[in-house]
């Protein structure tokens, strides 16, 4: 009981502000915001993709141009480049000026984690042959940006600086408590209150939103690594 108290209680220490990342140029990609993605974002809401206008390329509107790509038989990587924005705006938009969500290394490692969905959930699995439990993805995620992290969940709670969900940047680990006491869940936050996890209940890798009500209630805490 003392190790769940003191795993639980690291939770209340004071979050850390972060330094934002440098702004893109013009391809434009998950962790983008401003008024070129907010132009994006307007005309795929007219076309009838279901985006949030809101100026920030979050996971919808990443899988949105995903689709447009597609129907456009354009090459499908969910990056708004030069191509996609000439096929759906009949112009090249100028780059960013607002700075992009998190750290470019956040960015980049909720990028890596994202080319896992659909894996299957694995009880203990942490590759993707084997399949991924909660902390085994984010374990294997993070130890190919060269950052090594303990195995499990709660242990995985104590690494790191602790930020509330206000501050919560792509990149940053949420926890998660079923019963109040013990840590037993972990994912990656991706942004636009949206993070990907291992799922026991859907078993593969796939979204969730911070704002559900059962995550909400469950929520422990979150950590930022880079």
């Amino acid at each position: 009981m003392q190790v769940v108290k003191r795993i639980l209680s690291v939770f209340v220490l004071a979050a850390v502000l972060a330094i934002p990342g440098m702004g893109s140029c013009q391809n434009f990609s998950q962790g983008d915001r401003g008024e070129s993605v907010l132009k994006l974002q307007r005309v795929l809401c007219d076309n009838g993709y279901d985006v949030v206008v809101d100026g920030i390329y979050g996971p919808a509107m990443e899988a949105a141009v995903r689709e447009y790509e597609v129907k456009k038989g354009l090459a499908v990587d969910g990056i708004a480049g030069e191509a996609v924005q000439l096929a759906l705006l009949g112009e090249v938009l100028p780059e960013a000026k607002q700075p992009r969500i998190g750290s470019a290394e956040g960015s980049a490692i909720v990028k890596d984690a994202q080319q896992y969905l659909g894996v299957p959930y694995v009880y203990g699995g942490a590759s993707p042959s084997d399949g991924f439990d909660c902390s085994g993805f984010v374990y294997y995620v993070f130890g190919k940006h060269g950052i090594s992290l303990p195995r499990t969940a709660d242990d995985q709670a104590l690494v790191g600086r602790h930020v509330s969900v206000s501050e919560l940047q792509p990149g940053d680990l949420v926890f998660f408590s079923a019963d109040g006491y013990e840590i037993n869940h972990v994912g990656i936050y991706v942004g636009n209150d949206q993070f990907i996890h291992a799922n026991s209940e859907d078993e593969l890798i796939d979204y969730d939103s911070m704002k559900r009500d059962y995550r909400v209630r469950a929520f422990a805490g979150a950590t930022r690594l880079v």
